[in-house]
């Protein structure tokens, strides 16, 4: 999750790793008595069934930010989209759309719409962009960002990212209304930091500005760092339960039931380059959870 800047200095954003419910009522007018007994059976309309969900979609669009566009997976500050989670042509991943469509027909019916450094107040613009495919599956991956700032003043707020995915599922519904969501909690930033601090070259990758709310100061461990961490991984969590609630209330959305954020990070599935964002193991491994989320029985 990198911003965009001067080459000279890698500003990066993070790793790893829908929509308004409306409810009604009816109501009687006038003076006129309410129906009762059979009457009453009759008049109340019958409830609409939920729809099927299809595990065998057939196109895949994705959007989100670096994590899908697999920076730092294959070179340094570079993004490397064969080895995308959801969209990836490379065999060691196998990524989401192979796995439903096959390699063939991912590579025509597959779509990324990911952009490096992008937070959520950037999704609605990437739906849109989506949407225009048609696409029977959107597979969603973001909010690492809006947590990765300068400082923990700088976060998006919780209220601010829950209006912006709102926007965006609601973008996608005026053009797709039957379109299904895939949404990927965000990722365990502080396993990530506990994970790559243990390593010399990571420490110093970092330095050049990756996710600094989390990683500046690595090694340090006195109460300030330790509140600061806390407090990033907290406002983390709240993103996932925003993600989880709106995608609820969205007939066509699953969520990964925090699979993505429970996963066990370890070096392998880390980035050689920055020791934050996946690694191509790590790919693989979210392709997986994205996987067994779209075509397991919803709970």
């Amino acid at each position: 999750m990198r911003k965009q800047s001067h080459r000279s200095r890698a500003v990066l954003a993070v790793l790893a790793a829908a929509v308004l419910g409306v409810t009604g009522c009816d109501a009687v007018g006038g003076n006129s008595p309410a129906p009762s007994g059979t009457e009453a059976q009759k008049a109340k309309p019958s409830p609409k069934p939920t729809p099927a969900w299809d595990s065998s979609p057939a196109s895949v669009a994705a959007v989100g930010d670096s994590i899908t566009r697999g920076f730092d997976a294959c070179s340094v500050l570079s993004d490397c989209p064969e080895v995308s989670w959801a969209t990836g042509s490379s065999a060691k991943v196998d990524s989401l759309a192979v796995r439903l469509l096959g390699r063939a027909k991912a590579a025509e019916r597959s779509w990324n719409y990911a952009v490096t450094g992008a937070r959520m107040a950037d999704l609605p613009g990437q739906m849109a962009q989506a949407a225009v495919r048609k696409p029977a599956l959107v597979a969603v991956m973001t909010g690492a960002n809006d947590a990765c700032r300068a400082s923990i003043s700088a976060m998006t707020s919780v209220a601010d990212f829950r209006a912006d995915f709102e926007d965006a599922m609601s973008t996608l519904r005026k053009a797709s209304p039957k379109a299904q969501v895939y949404v990927a909690s965000v990722p365990n930033l502080k396993r990530l930091w506990s994970q790559g601090r243990t390593n010399p070259m990571g420490t110093q990758v970092w330095k050049l500005g990756i996710c600094p709310s989390m990683l500046a100061d690595p090694d340090v461990l006195d109460a300030a760092a330790t509140e600061r961490r806390d407090t990033v991984q907290q406002r983390v969590e709240d993103y996932n339960e925003v993600l989880e609630e709106v995608c609820a209330k969205d007939r066509h959305c699953r969520f990964d039931g925090g699979a993505v954020y429970d996963f066990r990070f370890g070096t392998d599935q880390l980035s050689h380059w920055d020791w934050f964002h996946p690694s191509v193991n790590g790919q693989a491994r979210l392709a997986e959870i994205a996987y067994r989320t779209v075509t397991g029985k919803k709970a």
